[in-house]
């Protein structure tokens, strides 16, 4: 007898489903199979949404067309999926699409009563694939009422489309055009676009762009100045236009600031630039349209596909649009789609054409059928769950047909196991439902600007302090000494007027305390540090070519204090990949390589370790021996017992396994690799072959009970060569182990309960195989009950269960099965190092809680010695009293640890039904304390929102902490704009979250280095160069306060106002640069080696108020002590060799050098890594004063520029009293900085002081490694922990009739010319 293969209905863990993909109720196939317009003879309602007046160009002519050969009667052989996913919209789940309704509530497989969505479809019966379904609508705790969308008054896009179509290159001019209807149904005429042209619909084009030619402007100018230091300085250029008022030239200002917007414009326009690029990639994506003159498919750009287009998309392709399907390559019009971009599931979901469409399979048939068809619709609306309309005038008796939400293929879904479909195209661009819920790319503040902008209101209210007192010091010097100020003629001046116009004067001359050129210069820094993240080749994906990309460089210093981060788990942990990794047979465990530590021996009289695959031949050769049977026996049933598809590559001969479940996948082709193969299946029986004996067995399939959350396991009854019926049953250890016989022997229970410990100590996916043999007798009357529940109308899926349960017993076990969810490369270490450094990781996942438990294990998130807390409530109720518990026991053992050991010790796991509970405001506060006490959360079975949701709260109420969303599919852009700052991945599920995230990489591990290292490089470089732009203007520019007590409060300049202007343009702006973009406080290989200097970032170490603040005041200390001994020294000693004395612009050069001298002395102790950039920076920078003086004060004054210089080189360069100032008073500024800094060294360290001694000196680290003892604990903790938590591998959507879609299916019958399957 040959036995052969399995694949599993991949569904996830037993708990009862509250995930609102698990079943049919996914982000796509909500309701499908039960819609029906309440009258299908009559216009239904159509839901409407206001929807845009303005026309759309007409997509751009395509130019010679290269595929124009190609013919729509050639059969499709495949298409190999892309490196490049072209869709790459920016798709996210707006909070308006839900609504709580506590009405709305359905029941689940298991009994639970969860919210439903609340749609305006009235769903009923229906006969057909779907119609035994269960509801599917169950979306946790959201309500979809009518999805009407309103515009607000003011939309930007609906302004520029409408001047965009007013240019002279657009092909419609909207005066001649009616504005969309959007009061009643929209009309399509299918293959008519002159007629369709009446309506101005959208075109196809997408643009995620940050700006457009509208926008720009305003926008940009808003962004900019939100900055209050931008907006202080354009008020200070508009005063320095008042005549008589400003004591320095009047365009020194707007001058500065037009500059320095222009820098942040080109920088704003170069990123903006590289979003219109990948738009365009997108847009110019091709797709195979139906050419109605011709009966033939042509290849078109996707910018050029228009409504009422009938399209032709293949296999492992992304649908350009939103269509309606027609016909398929698969029986009755099935298709699979994957809408792992949507939601995050990699199950298949199944959609299927209406029964008068799914004939049309010959593109000449869709004109003759279609030729004067027209489709009802409802208007484009963001409900991405409903869809009503008619197709009419369809076929020669002009039929009207209903169309459903069944029929829907939404832009961002993919084409999987289905050769090619047919659809008809009814929204486009920015009217398909993706992108009516996309929302503009949000403006992200630092922390450090926030601070900033703060922290410059304290400085202006400086500012107006110190304008204050002088002005009033000088009304009450001219009132106090008007007898010996006569030569001012003041007389008769108002003195009210007088001080007003101080105030002014002085405003003007103090407002360099706030350096203009800080935020020019903090742009340019953080572009070149997103230069160098870019150019970092470690974190360089070689396979997929793929470098770390920087989109919005105004965060990375963010990258140094994340607090949080907030993870989706498929395709940013995890690969999408399953593999069969091992199996237990008889009580023997058999894996491809043996792991060193994992050789077999007895223990307790229990085998332990593994055999090889080739040691599993050989057992199985031995047909003397009772493991050969049971071998046989166990992948017989892997390979009958599922719900694959063959597809036969007729060039090559190779089987591609056609499977709705990866892991069901998985198991096909793992037992395929062991020599039983799954070689046919038939609508009544399956084909499998012995690789090894060459022999080819036929097994009679007569029933199949299908997988849901309750059963947690799925059988199929077959007839075996033999003739004898058999039960082949697989599903969950708790539901496979209470359902063997008690009668007869179970030799291998306690073995493979072990070998299943060892693999959920891996983190493998598990399953255990059981069978049993079934009289002829008990058969037949099981079989007339499983008829009459299959045709019951009431309670069907119940009544199913219970039948099955009649028939599920008395099983012998044979094994057990472990799949593996392939962890990306270096998840583990990352998540561990990242945990090491402070950082608390939330996971956000769609699968159940077993399975996320068990990936939380096998990546390091979770640990063995870790407290698992467990939120899995049915009620509001239930759930606070759940938070509140634990809540309490953490506060009665919190002092039972040391040092917060306790909170390091736990791990919070709450499913998506509890989580929409603690998202309410009456729980949230509970919900948070919890989670921020816990070293890792786990939150299972979330929807998108849901992901939003939670990083929204924690960002609510942990304002003192960052937080950060890294994920790689659409269903995860909402979580990453809401968090301060998002990272995509490029991964399998496209470029989705990588176009809309601020920072994208290629797999999760480079995570590590993004943050550890280039993270906390900026962070600290910025902070520094921050402060250091602070510091240095008030070092010089203060010195105009003190000199307003020496000079009868007058505004008189302290230098010349050109000089003013260049220090911060020449003679200290490249310190700055240095310390910003070159300065490493700690090596790159140390960051890494000791992470837990990364809470430096956190704990905000580098940049806080009181840091600010010390900076602030010693600027004001060495400004003082500049003027107070420049006064002196110039006060005794300011004659020259002639007899002359210096005037007091000599004097005010000697203190512009010295204060030049000292800012640049300051710098020299701050940076910690000298280069030739450094040298260049530093005394470069001095001594490129000390030689423009002498040119400028030369040249200046011969072009009447600067007349303040006559005179002033010949007594300040040859003078020894110029030159002892200079360096004398800078030491004697300087030594109280370095003598400050010498005692934090000496005394009060901070951690990175230490490290860096240890670099300086190369000091080696030796400290014990115990990594092979650490590891057995852990081992034999975990093992513990798993006989509690063990998961399972079924990941398959539940409810959608298997048996009946694989009945349709006769793999033997070859394609037609189209490549279509016929229907048996």
């Amino acid at each position: 007898m040959s036995y052969g293969n399995y694949s599993g209905n991949g569904h996830q863990n037993g708990q009862p489903s509250t995930n609102p993909f698990a079943g049919s109720g996914d982000l796509i196939d909500l309701e499908l199979d039960n819609h029906t317009p309440a009258n299908p003879t009559h216009h239904p309602n159509y839901e409407t949404s206001h929807g845009r007046s303005s026309a759309q160009t007409t997509p751009f002519a395509d130019p010679e067309n290269p595929y124009s050969s190609y013919s729509g009667q050639q059969a499709y052989s495949g298409a190999p999926k892309s490196a490049y996913d072209p869709f790459d919209d920016h798709f996210v789940l707006s909070d308006e699409e839900y609504e709580h309704d506590t009405t709305a509530t359905g029941t689940n497989s298991s009994g639970r009563q969860v919210p439903l969505l609340n749609t305006a479809n009235q769903a009923k019966e229906k006969p057909g694939f779907f119609g035994n379904k269960r509801s599917n609508s169950e979306y946790i705790d959201m309500n979809q009422g009518p999805a009407i969308q309103k515009e607000s008054d003011f939309d930007i896009r609906r302004i520029y489309n409408s001047f965009k179509s007013k240019l002279p290159f657009s092909s419609r001019n909207p005066s001649n055009i009616p504005a969309v209807d959007t009061r009643g149904p929209r009309q399509i005429f299918i293959m008519n676009q002159g007629a369709n042209g009446a309506f101005g619909y959208f075109g196809n084009y997408i643009s995620t762009t940050k700006y457009n030619f509208a926008t720009f402007i305003p926008k940009f100018l808003f962004e900019q100045f939100s900055k209050y230091a931008n907006l202080f300085f354009l008020f200070t250029s508009i005063i320095q236009q008042v005549p008589h008022v400003s004591p320095t030239n009047r365009f020194t200002t707007i001058g500065t600031l037009t500059i320095v917007l222009l820098v942040s414009a080109i920088k704003e326009i170069s990123e903006d630039i590289k979003r219109a690029n990948a738009d365009r990639d997108l847009n110019r994506t091709r797709v195979l349209v139906l050419d109605p003159s011709t009966g033939q498919f042509v290849l078109k750009k996707w910018i050029q596909v228009q409504v009422g287009d009938v399209v032709r998309v293949n296999n492992e392709e992304p649908f350009p649009a939103d269509l309606l399907l027609l016909s398929s390559s698969e029986p009755e019009g099935l298709c699979y789609i994957e809408t792992a971009n949507l939601d995050g599931e990699t199950n298949l979901k199944i959609k299927q054409a209406t029964v008068e469409t799914s004939s049309l399979v010959d593109p000449r048939d869709v004109v003759q059928e279609l030729s004067k068809a027209e489709i009802v619709s409802e208007q484009p609306n963001s409900s991405l769950y409903t869809y009503e309309g008619n197709l009419k005038n369809f076929g020669p008796d002009g039929r009207e047909i209903p169309l459903s939400p069944e029929q829907l293929l939404l832009r961002g879904a993919t084409l999987r196991n289905t050769q090619w479909i047919h659809g008809v195209v009814v929204f486009t661009g920015h009217e398909t439902k993706l992108m009516r819920n996309a929302t503009a790319t949000p403006i992200k503040k630092t922390d450090v600007e926030r601070i900033i902008n703060l922290q410059i209101i304290a400085l202006f209210c400086v500012l107006i302090t110190l304008a204050l007192v002088s002005s009033m010091g000088n009304v009450i010097k001219t009132q106090v000494d008007s007898d010996n100020l006569g030569y001012l003629y003041l007389e008769g001046v108002s003195k009210a007027r007088l001080f007003f116009q101080d105030l002014l004067t002085y405003w003007i001359l103090f407002s360099n305390l706030v350096p203009i050129s800080l935020f020019v210069t903090v742009e340019i820094i953080k572009y070149y540090q997103a230069y160098m993240i870019g150019s970092d080749l470690d974190m360089y994906d070689e396979e997929t070519d793929t470098p770390t990309g920087v989109r919005t460089s105004s965060l990375v210093e963010e990258l140094g204090q994340i607090d949080y981060i907030f993870s989706d788990k498929t395709g940013t942990l995890t690969r999408n990949i399953m593999e069969f990794k091992s199996c237990s047979i008889g009580g023997r465990c058999y894996i491809e390589e043996i792991p060193e530590d994992g050789h077999p021996q007895i223990v307790d009289g229990i085998e332990i370790g593994y055999h090889t695959f080739d040691d599993m031949r050989s057992d199985l050769a031995n047909t003397s021996l009772q493991q050969s049977a049971i071998i046989n026996e166990f992948f017989t049933l892997l390979s009958t017992c599922h719900t694959v598809i063959p597809e036969v590559n007729e060039s090559t001969g190779k089987i591609k396994y056609q499977a709705a479940s990866p892991d069901e996948g998985a198991l096909v082709d793992g037992a395929a690799e062991l020599g039983y193969k799954f070689i046919i299946r038939k609508p009544k029986s399956v084909t499998i072959e012995n690789v090894l004996s060459r022999e080819q067995s036929e097994y009679e399939l007569l029933n199949i009970c299908e997988f849901n959350s309750t059963r947690k396991r799925m059988s199929a009854v077959f007839r075996c060569p033999d003739g004898i019926i058999r039960l082949f049953c697989k599903g969950a250890d708790t539901v496979i182990l209470e359902r063997l016989s008690q009668q007869e022997p179970q030799p291998f229970v306690t073995a493979t309960l072990r070998h299943l410990e060892e693999f959920a100590a891996s983190g493998l996916r598990t399953l255990c195989i059981a069978s049993r043999i079934v009289p002829d007798d008990e058969y037949k009357a099981w079989a007339k009950r499983y008829y009459e529940a299959s045709t019951s109308l009431e309670n069907r899926g119940d009544k199913l269960d219970e039948v099955a349960e009649q028939i599920e017993k008395d099983m012998f076990l044979l094994g057990a099965t472990a799949i593996e969810d392939k962890l990306q490369d270096g998840v583990p270490e990352t998540i561990h190092t990242l945990q090491t450094a402070g950082i608390k990781i939330w996971v956000l996942t769609g699968d159940r809680q077993e399975t996320a438990i068990n990936i939380g294990m096998s990546c390091k998130l979770l640990s063995e010695d870790m407290n698992l807390l467990i939120i899995n409530e049915e009620t509001k109720a239930d759930t606070r009293l759940n938070l509140e518990e634990k809540l309490s026991a953490i506060q009665e053992h919190q002092f039972d640890g040391e040092d917060g050991s306790l909170d390091s010790s736990l791990a919070l796991i709450i499913d998506g039904h509890s989580l929409s509970f603690a998202l309410e405001p009456e729980l949230e506060d509970l919900f948070i304390q919890l989670g921020a006490r816990c070293k890792a959360v786990v939150c299972c079975r979330v929807s998108p929102l849901q992901k939003a949701l939670v990083v929204k709260m924690v960002k609510r109420k942990k304002k003192g902490s960052l937080l950060l969303a890294i994920g790689d599919g659409a269903n995860d852009v909402s979580m990453i704009q809401a968090a301060h700052v998002g990272v995509g991945i490029s991964g399998q599920e496209g470029m989705q979250a990588a176009r809309s995230a601020d920072v994208s990489i290629g797999q999760f591990k480079y995570l590590k280095k993004l943050l550890l290292v280039h993270g906390a490089w900026s962070y600290q470089r910025i902070s520094n160069a921050i402060l250091y732009s602070f510091y240095k203007n008030i070092t010089l520019y203060m010195t105009q306060f003190w000199f307003v007590f020496a000079n009868c409060f007058s505004g008189q300049s302290i230098a010349e106002s050109w000089t003013l202007t260049f220090y911060n343009v020449l003679f200290t702006v490249l310190p700055p640069f240095v310390m910003g973009v070159f300065d490493q406080f700690v090596s790159a290989r140390l960051l890494d080696r000791y992470p837990q200097l990364y809470q430096l970032g956190q704990q905000k170490k580098f940049f806080n108020v009181k840091i600010f603040w010390g900076w602030i005041i010693n600027g004001f200390y060495h400004s003082a002590i500049i003027f107070v001994c420049s006064m002196f020294i110039y006060r005794y000693m300011d004659s020259v060799s002639s007899g002359e004395l210096t005037n007091n612009w000599a004097w005010g050069t000697a203190v512009y050098t010295t204060c030049t001298l000292t800012a640049l002395g300051k710098a020299g102790l701050v940076v910690t890594m000298w280069t030739k950039f450094t040298l260049i920076a530093i005394p470069g920078s001095f001594v490129l004063w000390l030689c423009w003086l002498p040119a400028y004060a030369t040249i200046a004054p011969l072009i009447n520029v600067s007349q303040e210089y006559r005179g002033v080189l010949g007594v300040t360069y040859p003078s020894l009293t110029f030159w002892s100032m200079v360096f004398g008073v800078s030491v004697l500024c300087l030594l109280r900085d370095f003598a400050w800094k010498y005692f934090k060294r000496r005394y009060s360290p901070e951690s990175y002081h230490y490290v860096q001694e240890i670099q300086k000196y190369n000091i080696q680290d030796h400290r014990p490694r115990m990594e092979l003892f650490q590891r057995a604990i852990r081992k034999v903790r975990q093992v513990q922990r798993i006989k509690k938590q063990r998961g399972f591998a079924f990941s398959q959507v539940e409810n959608q009739n298997q048996e009946k879609i694989v009945r349709l299916y006769d793999t033997t019958k070859k394609r037609g010319t189209f490549g279509e399957l016929s229907q048996q």
